[in-house]
């Protein structure tokens, strides 16, 4: 049988690349931000600030923001979060939803005119959240970056590969 020895300094070099270290202690290594860091210093939360438009054939309101509302937090992009907020699913199976928007409120995008893309993430996980739990609010870790995209539900600003998904507690 063969053991494997580290001297002090390749034990440093692993410990701090946090491989070999427990999930747990990996995971601490995140910010926590709200739904306002989303948005840069001193930029006001975007505003509907036209009429607007209704897309018949998807049966939604399409909104007008201002400039702000595609204003990104430059300082978060590639940066490891975890923040509160309610799932808009776009990809399901049996075993839960994988791919959806996380939102600031329960409904947004879905019957309300969705907020502005500074204010949506597109969200992946390879770990589903199950389906029979899409009301509840959860947080969500992971690396988020700036994704400027369109859907049928809103245009978004952020996407988020997320690592780990929990309930919300108040």
């Amino acid at each position: 049988m063969t053991q494997t020895f580290f001297n002090r300094r390749q034990f440093a070099l692993l410990a701090a690349s946090g491989v070999g270290l427990p999930t747990a202690l990996r995971a601490a290594g995140y910010r926590e931000i709200t739904w306002d860091d989303l948005i840069p210093a001193g930029v006001p939360y975007s505003e509907v600030v036209g009429q607007g438009e209704m897309d018949i054939l998807n049966d939604t309101w399409a909104p007008i923001f201002d400039e702000n509302g595609t204003k990104m937090n430059e300082s978060l992009d590639g940066q490891v979060i975890k923040m509160p907020g309610y799932i808009i699913p776009l990809e399901s199976s049996k075993k839960g939803v994988t791919e959806f928007i996380l939102v600031p409120y329960v409904g947004a995008c879905i019957h309300v005119p969705p907020p502005p893309p500074n204010q949506l993430v597109f969200a992946t996980t390879k770990r589903p959240w199950p389906s029979e739990r899409l009301w509840d609010a959860l947080w969500v870790t992971g690396t988020l970056t700036i994704n400027l995209m369109s859907t049928n539900l809103g245009d978004i600003g952020y996407a988020l590969e997320v690592t780990d998904m929990e309930l919300y507690e108040w």
